[in-house]
């Protein structure tokens, strides 16, 4: 596939470009510093800022789908959202959040006491975003939020899916290596099983 990864230099997108051209993808890699991306098989650098809207949907026109890997309070979701359907772009992939899940029947996980505080604000924001989704009837979309801890790790190809509650194993651990986490947006990529949902990655 023509796919397009927003944030492609970061912690999670740079393990999602190598998992894409691991997999054979052509991949235009948009970054605010596109020197900071790794350099990769399929793989053409592209400079934008997440910001402007208008500069976002030149660089993402034309392809198959689009990845974002952002952090959400260092980026606007309605303007990510507007770029996409701006350029007409048939899919839209977004690396979501932990804190949104639910820790418990009625009870998100950035409610929850064992949750961060210094996360709060990023894990909200990403909670506003995935709303902000819900909302948009003619885009597909698809948001994966990993487990609660998301760590530098293996790429296993192991795991397990859930839905909009947070996984855990059988210790009570909530954990998905970043490598993993690659691997299950570039299946959902592959195999679309979640259009307009959001769907969550563990151990």
């Amino acid at each position: 596939m023509n796919v397009a990864l927003i944030g492609a230099s970061g912690a999670v997108g740079s393990r999602i470009l190598a998992e894409l051209s691991r997999r054979g993808h052509a991949v235009t890699a948009i970054a605010r510093n596109p020197d900071h991306i790794p350099v990769m098989p399929g793989v053409t650098r592209r400079q934008a800022d997440v910001f402007d809207e208008i500069g976002l949907a030149q660089a993402i026109t034309g392809h198959d789908a689009v990845i974002s890997s952002v952090w959400f309070t260092a980026s606007d979701p309605a303007i990510l959202v507007a770029a996409v359907r701006r350029a007409g772009v048939a899919r839209y992939l977004v690396v979501g959040g932990a804190g949104s899940l639910n820790a418990a029947p009625g009870l998100r996980l950035y409610d929850s006491p064992e949750f961060p505080a210094e996360w709060v604000a990023e894990a909200k924001a990403g909670g506003a975003f995935l709303a902000l989704l819900q909302k948009t009837p003619d885009l597909d979309w698809t948001f994966l939020s990993p487990s609660a801890l998301l760590f530098p790790g293996e790429r296993t190809g192991r795991f397990r899916l859930g839905g909009d509650s947070l996984l855990r194993d059988a210790s009570g651990k909530s954990s998905i290596s970043m490598e993993d986490y690659a691997v299950a947006m570039v299946d959902e990529l592959e195999r679309p099983a979640h259009p307009r949902r959001r769907f969550t990655v563990g151990y």
